[in-house]
């Protein structure tokens, strides 16, 4: 049937209508909150390159926590930023680290929020890369065994799901076999299979302080292409997401979102378990950035990005507009 029997305006025809028929809907359910913490003690400091976001110490993190609590977002995923460095990232599996005391803290205060923990080396390298540096290359393995003693600290600490972001080979092996080896059965890894070598990482890397060393310009080592994933490439990313399921993660993810909608899509139609995606920080900055230049509405612009992402496949969504959005999902108008 035909115009004028068939009118796809009908049930566009108000706010009631449209909420009836919606396919996609976003909730607080699904929203997972970055945070960063820093060594230190009183430390609540905006992060200029992050709009609304701040460092934390993990003496402060407990009021952080059971703010995003209240909001009734149900995890919060930590970043830490230690006071020094050297070339292995030493301080990555310290008992007296700085995710390891916010960890405590957290569950301590909120004792059901779930508490993420990224597993990585940048930040706790003095040469900025997620790994340990040999003869001028990574060295996959040798990462591997640091990221395993990195995990399973977080998990001593009480951390919930464990989130290995450095995209090493069998690094996800290493971590689930360390987890059994100790008896933690119960420690969730959400892996980061398909992270690609994205220009929209800026903002994070002046926050976390982990941008690689400019003592590597004109190397192989001047940025992260040879273990991030070349952003053409989409069956290889599929690969990545199996390798991983296979290994034993529990939920992967897909980072950074916004330019991968088309990755989150064929796996959410490939993999039986929770999609997981990161809108990173360029992608929160653009939106921040245009708003404040008065060019797009903040609010309308966050839901509709995170409806897209959720749309894609997404069951999990990173944001650092977890708050925002769930004031807004709280109170609409």
């Amino acid at each position: 049937m035909a115009f004028p029997k068939i009118r796809m305006r009908r049930l566009r025809s108000s706010e009631s209508m449209r909420r009836l028929v919606r396919e996609t809907t976003v909730a607080v359910d699904d929203l997972v909150y970055p945070l960063f913490i820093r060594e230190g003690e009183g430390i609540k400091k905006p992060i200029k390159s992050l709009t609304g976001c701040f460092h934390f110490s993990p003496d402060t993190i407990a009021a952080e926590a059971r703010e995003v609590a209240a909001l009734g977002i149900p995890a919060v995923l930590l970043f830490g930023l230690p006071a020094k460095k050297d070339p292995k990232g030493l301080q990555a599996w310290s008992e007296t680290g700085v995710v390891q005391l916010a960890v405590k803290e957290i569950k301590n205060a909120v004792p059901n929020l779930l508490v993420v923990t990224d597993v990585c080396l940048c930040e706790y390298t003095d040469h900025g890369h997620c790994g340990v540096i040999k003869n001028g290359k990574l060295d996959n393995d040798a990462t591997c065994e640091l990221l395993a003693k990195m995990a399973l600290s977080h998990a001593q600490a009480g951390a919930d799901i464990v989130a290995p972001s450095d995209m090493m080979d069998g690094r996800v092996r290493y971590i689930r076999e360390a987890l059994e080896q100790n008896n933690f059965h119960d420690v969730a890894i959400m892996s980061y299979a398909a992270k690609f070598a994205s220009a929209f990482y800026g903002p994070f890397r002046d926050a976390a302080e982990s941008a690689p060393s400019p003592d590597f310009a004109g190397t192989a080592l001047a940025d992260r292409k040879t273990y991030q994933m070349d952003p053409a490439d989409a069956r290889q990313a599929l690969a990545e997401i199996a390798l991983d399921v296979e290994e034993g993660a529990d939920i992967v993810m897909v980072k950074p979102a916004l330019p991968y909608l088309d990755i989150i899509y064929r796996a959410s139609h490939r993999f039986d378990c929770p999609i997981a995606a990161y809108s990173v920080s360029g992608e929160y900055m653009m939106v921040n950035c245009a708003a404040d230049a008065g060019l797009l509405d903040r609010h309308a612009a966050m839901l509709e990005t995170l409806t897209a992402i959720k749309r894609a496949g997404a069951d999990i969504i990173i944001t650092y507009f977890a708050k925002n959005a769930a004031k807004k999902m709280q109170n609409p108008k």
